[in-house]
């Protein structure tokens, strides 16, 4: 048994999909080796906890979902999170297991969230296929779905994102850890549930895997926090011709630059890896995996 504290490294998209690729379990299998590949030291070295996104995987499980309607009935959202935490984490053991030697493990995970969350009130996360808004309007009245125009491209569904509060399968987790298992945890940010009559019920919402990540590794005890990109770092002026790498980002001293970022991929990471440095005192780390396996550790967030 083992009582080192764990890493928790987050996957980001293109550790399971690539440009121009259609999301085949052959492309993802591939893209996942190749990301163990390159943080294969990390994996050998000591207990590691992996989690990841699910985006794409979940908008395909939705199109079966509405393509097979006529034949069989489709299933709430919340279940389609926990089909891709399932799927993803059934493609990753088989790929993580030659690289690290030893047992790995999906466990299926539930992640509460306040059912008063403000995300409820106000859904903004779009998902699932585009529909032209005769169908839209139907969907509407038929299912109480929200949805919304989308740039010019036709009508899709929006869902609440709140932020993820207990992980409940965290002690679960934690066992197979101390027991020396790779464990794959909280896909997608986690099956999110609220309390409701001494149980938890699943609602159509989904978590950021990232948020869901660090209140992990804050809940495991965690010494460090990875999140991997397809960018080596974060960046100021990201895109521009004077785009510069941060090195290193301190809870407090760069809060400004956090503000500065554009409401996209990245913000999301930095809010999560401060949260996590904020509440621990550990280290977190942006990079990319390539990045990693070439020597360039990314941006170091801290205290």
């Amino acid at each position: 048994m083992t009582t080192r504290a764990p890493t928790v490294v987050a996957l980001g998209g293109n550790a399971l999909l690539r440009s121009g690729e259609r999301g085949t379990a052959a492309e993802q299998r591939a893209n996942l080796a190749d990301t163990f590949a390159a943080i294969a030291d990390l994996l050998r070295a000591g207990s590691v906890v992996l989690t990841h996104g699910n985006g794409p995987q979940v908008g395909n499980e939705l199109l079966r979902h509405e393509l097979g309607s006529a034949e069989s009935p489709p299933l709430p959202l919340y279940l389609a999170v926990a089909q891709t935490q399932a799927e993803i984490g059934a493609l990753a053991v088989s790929e993580l297991e030659p690289v690290t030697g030893h047992a790995a493990a999906v466990v299926l995970t539930r992640v509460a969230v306040a059912a008063d969350d403000p995300a409820f009130s106000d859904p903004t996360k779009p998902i699932g296929p585009f529909y032209d808004e005769g169908r839209a309007r139907e969907l509407e009245r038929e299912r109480g779905w929200r949805l919304r125009e989308d740039a010019g491209r036709g009508w899709r569904r929006v869902v609440p994102s709140p932020r993820p509060l207990e992980i409940l399968e965290l002690e679960s987790i934690r066992a197979l850890v101390a027991a020396g298992t790779t464990v794959v945890a909280a896909g997608g940010g986690g099956v999110p549930v609220v309390a409701r009559d001494g149980r938890h019920d699943g609602v159509d919402a989904v978590i950021d895997k990232d948020f869901a990540s660090a209140l992990l590794a804050e809940r495991l005890g965690a010494e460090r926090l990875l999140i991997l990109t397809q960018v080596p770092a974060l960046y100021r002026g990201f895109g521009t011709p004077e785009q510069q790498p941060v090195e290193e980002l301190v809870a407090g001293r760069d809060d400004g630059l956090v503000a500065d970022l554009p409401a996209g991929s990245m913000r999301p990471k930095v809010e999560a890896a401060l949260a996590f440095v904020r509440a621990t005192g550990g280290e977190a780390r942006i990079a990319s995996a390539e990045g990693l396996a070439g020597g360039n550790f990314g941006t170091r967030i801290r205290t």
